[in-house]
């Protein structure tokens, strides 16, 4: 292997060019080659005096690289990813690992009997602000969790569904854009072991959901409310109140609210509440902002990928680990569909 960590992109989208930022913000890392059929995609290789291969078998055999992201529309990471595996090259796959548990299962199965490490692009786990916010839940400044309340509120404009895939079963905000809430949700509360939801279509007609809603049961008996909505103008999304990604304009607000029977913590200005020892309704109650150091999580999971791909470090987010979350989500889904 190479001083640097040689790293292909395959996907040449919104999420592979990002990937692609965070390779060039890493000493470490270097980009090898572009993958994607498109013509665009083929320019921007030129762009960036990189290989173009229009699929992974071209550049299997031209050029094995270290490792690969995966950043394709999610119904072809399972086909991908099992290719990549087969070929023993580490894999970032961008979330959600697939769009069904059984072929996320297949995947998890595949890497672990070859050995390939598999990590899976749920970045937000590595923002400094959800270290924190785990760190303050497990030293139990908040007692024990009793009630959570998320919103994921944005409108993405036309022109996002001018792309067919971003209008069919797989592609609507619940795997695109909750998914990435349901995975924070299990690493900051514990497991979720039932939900409940609904959702709708009305505001933009398309095949998949526009809005949904969900109440869930978590393994210590907390009880949680999430909304998501895609056609939504308003401030109380992660996206656009974390500030992680530029491309976002940041509101200033929260999005995450988690609460327990010592205190109260709100997401993602890390805003702390409680009383003390005096519990009470009718006791008065400060609110702490908790100081954290920023980074592009996307660049810390880039710089962890690399590590992962030497065998410095275990995925954050393994397969399985993603494949819980994507339990999680497809539930949401059977219960919607369910009461449709």
């Amino acid at each position: 292997m190479s001083e640097r960590v040689r790293l292909a992109v395959v996907g040449a989208g919104l999420m592979g060019r990002q990937h692609v930022g965070a390779l060039d913000a890493l000493p470490e890392a270097e980009l090898v080659a572009i993958v994607d059929p498109s013509e665009a995609a083929r320019t921007y290789a030129g762009e960036r005096g990189v290989p173009w291969h229009a699929d992974l078998e071209a550049i299997l055999r031209a050029d094995k690289p270290d490792g690969i992201v995966l950043a394709t529309p999610n119904q072809l990471h399972e086909a991908q990813g099992l290719v990549c595996i087969a070929a023993g090259i580490p894999l970032l796959i961008e979330k959600p690992i697939a769009t069904e548990v059984a072929s996320a299962e297949r995947l998890s199965n595949a890497a672990e009997a070859a050995g390939v490490p598999l990590l899976v692009g749920h970045h937000r786990r590595h923002n400094p602000i959800i270290r924190k916010a785990k760190e303050i839940i497990d030293s139990g400044a908040l007692g024990r969790i009793t009630a959570v309340q998320a919103a994921c509120w944005l409108y993405k404009p036309d022109a996002y569904f001018d792309q067919q895939w971003r209008r069919e079963a797989g592609a609507g905000p619940v795997f695109i854009n909750l998914i990435h809430d349901i995975d924070l949700l299990r690493y900051l509360c514990g497991e979720i072991v039932a939900a409940v939801a609904r959702e709708s279509g009305a505001a933009r007609g398309n095949a998949v959901e526009d809005t949904a809603a969900m109440v869930l049961q978590f393994d210590n008996g907390a009880l949680g409310s999430v909304t998501v909505s895609d056609s939504v103008v308003g401030p109380w999304s992660w996206e656009l109140t974390a500030g992680e990604n530029p491309a976002y304009p940041e509101t200033g607000e929260t999005c995450y609210w988690i609460g327990g029977t010592h205190g109260a913590l709100a997401l993602p200005n890390l805003r702390l509440w409680d009383q003390g020892e005096a519990r009470g309704w009718w006791e008065p109650m400060s609110g702490t902002a908790v100081e954290v150091e920023m980074a592009d999580p996307i660049v810390e999971q880039m710089r962890h990928f690399c590590r992962v791909v030497r065998g410095l470090e275990a995925p954050l987010v393994s397969a399985r680990e993603a494949t819980k979350t994507l339990a999680v989500t497809a539930e949401i889904k059977r219960s919607a569909s369910d009461t449709a």
